[in-house]
């Protein structure tokens, strides 16, 4: 099976140490949730696959091939990257913004779109429930329906491996668990997807295996109910965790402060 892998990933920023020998292999058809404390290098891990930042030492492998060897324009088209809170500068309209996500396939925004690259706007819109929002200038949004469309904006590149940092945040409940699930479709159709998330019961409801990172390694790796065991988050976290079941979805709750 075709993967997204890591291979002795190092990241330093001045003297301070962010990523120290990370060792992942990432399959297509499953959400990976990264989660860990801040400072602990979910973003940085994620630039580093998307190829947007080179490591210090080790490399990213794209079935095979490393990363720095792509094309630019090839890698774009085969890795969707949505940045944590993404920000637009211009009051460009929401249709317009999410066929940005069409430029890797050779969309010309000055001109009208391909009839596929329309149709793969239109079903992004619709899957982030935006398309009452594609007529409205950006500047006019609030972050949570900004929020919305930035996510329409990577589906609709179709990419095979998608990249989310904090995906969830600033929506509300309804759209943060709508956000997820669009996710989990992806990974469906058979795309490497990968989220940071600092909600870790959406981590344990919605994904197929957790990476906890800690002071720049990993952690734990597994599934929801392996890496998300309070000993380990605890030590992660610096809080005590308490563990509960929900419909069978084993989640945890911080209690409190660890001294």
């Amino acid at each position: 099976m075709s993967q997204l892998a890591a291979r002795g990933m190092a990241c330093r920023r001045g003297e301070r140490v962010v990523l120290d020998a990370v060792d992942i292999a990432l399959e297509r058809g499953a959400v990976t949730a990264l989660v860990g404390p801040n400072g602990s290098g979910k973003t940085t891990l994620l630039r580093l696959l998307a190829g947007l930042d080179a490591p210090a030492a080790g490399q990213v492998v794209l079935d095979g091939q490393p990363l720095s060897t792509l094309d630019a324009r090839v890698r774009a088209k085969r890795i969707a990257y949505l940045a944590q809170a993404a920000a637009v500068y211009w009051p460009l309209l929401g249709r317009d913004l999410v066929s940005l996500g069409r430029l890797p396939h050779g969309a010309d925004l000055a001109r009208p779109l391909a009839a596929a690259d329309s149709a793969a706007v239109e079903r992004a819109l619709g899957r982030v429930d935006g398309t009452a929002l594609a007529g409205r200038a950006i500047d006019t949004l609030s972050q949570g329906e900004r929020a919305r469309l930035m996510l329409a904006r990577i589906l609709a590149t179709e990419a095979e491996v998608v990249l989310a940092d904090e995906p969830a945040a600033n929506l509300d409940p309804a759209y943060a668990l709508d956000a997820m699930t669009v996710l989990r479709a992806e990974a469906a159709r058979g795309a490497v997807v990968v989220v940071s998330l600092h909600d870790l019961g959406l981590a344990a409801r919605f994904a197929d295996r957790v990476i906890v990172l800690a002071g720049g390694r990993v952690a734990a790796d597994g599934s929801a109910s392996d890496a998300l065991r309070p000993e380990v988050i605890d030590a992660a976290y610096g809080v005590g965790f308490r563990r509960v079941e929900v419909d069978g979805v084993a989640q945890v709750i911080a209690w409190s402060r660890r001294p």
